[in-house]
């Protein structure tokens, strides 16, 4: 066993893990790779009672797992299911910019008035750790789900001042697209493919931060080993351009299922509320950004280094490499897609 595998072994053998919104991507991730070190019981807490079906085939019967139907928004059955944990991953939210756009109220019950529950909670049962996956929407929001992460981003770090002397310790995990998660970008080409039809960009020069969801997990699990509280993590992504990724998705595809090739276009479309390039860290979080090799980390206390700005923005970070690009879309294809 590697050294970091045997520190995080050390980390989960015998706790009792709750993720919030556990049948989404980041969640079912997450519970996958926990389940090798050993916990004591993972608990995937999900309103949506199908989403609970099809996770519970997804990972089979082991009996580490613990599916909860509830929602976030109901505090009563957040303090039921929060009871004896010891690490909360918080990744449930609403999450799509038009639906939030068009449900304003829901997307703060759920976002901000949520966290705020699940965070109570946590405080109240005295958990060890409460890490909560955000998003880089939150960094200057120009939406109403950048706005509501941003304000559960604050209410996050601000947790620990509510514990008083409690032993728990509040993160943060910030994240830029999510390839192959429910409702990306990489699902939506997926789908136009499938289906022969144009696949629709918004902009040839929208660029998006991008990672995997196996690199999200990974990610989560190594900061909640690191976190000491109130900090921000974010993993170093490259960015990509929108029309590149449904470019090496369309030649990914035409050369592995030969029905596809050629059959489908690229179309351009118009914005629909979204930003043009995604920031990782905001102007006034700068001084505080650390490097930590292959993350940065946001502090209460001020960087020695000052670090460029242009890796912080989709625009000018460093491109994925069309190798590399080519190398993800077909990890997803073997991992997620099913013909």
């Amino acid at each position: 066993m590697k050294k970091s595998n045997l520190n995080l072994a050390r980390e989960f053998k015998g706790k009792n893990i709750l993720i919030t919104g556990g049948t989404g991507s980041i969640g079912m991730g997450l519970a996958k790779q926990l389940i090798k070190y050993n916990p004591k019981e993972i608990r995937i807490f999900s309103n949506d009672e199908n989403s609970i079906f099809e996770a519970k085939e997804n990972l089979g019967g082991n009996h580490i797992y613990k599916f909860m139907v509830g929602d976030v928004r109901d505090k009563d059955r957040l303090n039921l299911a929060i009871r004896n944990v010891d690490i909360v991953y918080h990744t449930a939210a609403m999450k799509h910019i038009e639906i939030c756009e068009e449900n304003p109220f829901d997307a703060v019950k759920t976002n901000v008035v949520g966290t705020s529950n699940v965070l109570e909670s946590s405080i109240i049962e005295g958990i060890e750790k409460f890490v909560f996956i955000s998003t880089d929407k939150a960094t200057n929001p120009t939406s109403t789900l950048g706005g509501s992460k941003l304000l559960a981003e604050r209410l996050t770090l601000d947790a620990g001042t509510y514990s008083g002397r409690g032993k728990t310790k509040f993160s943060i995990v910030r994240f830029g697209n999510v390839l192959g998660s429910r409702g990306s970008v990489f699902q939506i080409f997926q789908k136009q493919i499938k289906m022969k039809k144009p696949l629709t960009v918004t902009d040839k020069n929208m660029t998006r931060f991008i990672m995997s969801i196996s690199d999200a997990a990974s990610m989560i699990l190594h900061v909640t080993k690191i976190l000491s509280g109130g900090e921000i993590y974010i993993l170093k992504m490259p960015s990509i351009r929108i029309e590149d990724l449904a470019k090496g998705m369309l030649h990914v595809y035409g050369s592995r299922f030969p029905d596809y090739r050629n059959t489908s276009s690229l179309k351009i479309t118009k914005p629909r509320g979204e930003r043009f390039h995604e920031l990782l860290i905001s102007k006034e979080e700068m001084p505080y950004c650390h490097d930590m090799g292959d993350m940065y980390k946001v502090s209460k206390t001020p960087s020695k280094k000052q670090l460029s700005s242009k890796e912080f923005s989709s625009e000018t970070a460093s491109r994925i490499s069309q190798s590399k690009l080519h190398k993800t879309i077909n990890e997803l294809i073997d991992e997620y897609v099913s013909f």
